[in-house]
């Protein structure tokens, strides 16, 4: 018998776009966050496999273990808003 419960699996992408919204939403400061915050604000063990990808898109900069969002990823969520 299928769990009435089943436990949602959360999706890359979707993952993704929260760390993108988390780092540009101008109620939210800091700005800039370590890699960890943003792994537990996102409840994600391997924050580093969200980081790394958006980083190589040009959607994040990192500097050590901080990272802030990018121009290009304000004009990404100023063009199609914060979907939820």
């Amino acid at each position: 018998m299928p769990s009435e419960n089943p436990t949602r699996v959360r999706d890359f992408g979707d993952m993704e776009r929260d760390v993108i919204y988390l780092l540009t939403d101008p109620k939210r400061l800091p700005t800039i966050w370590s890699v960890a915050d943003v792994g537990r604000e996102i409840e994600y063990h391997d924050p580093e496999a969200i980081v790394r990808p958006l980083v190589n898109a040009g959607l994040l900069h990192r500097i050590g273990e901080c990272v802030f969002a990018t121009p290009a990823a304000f004009h990404s969520v100023s063009l199609t808003g914060q979907i939820a």
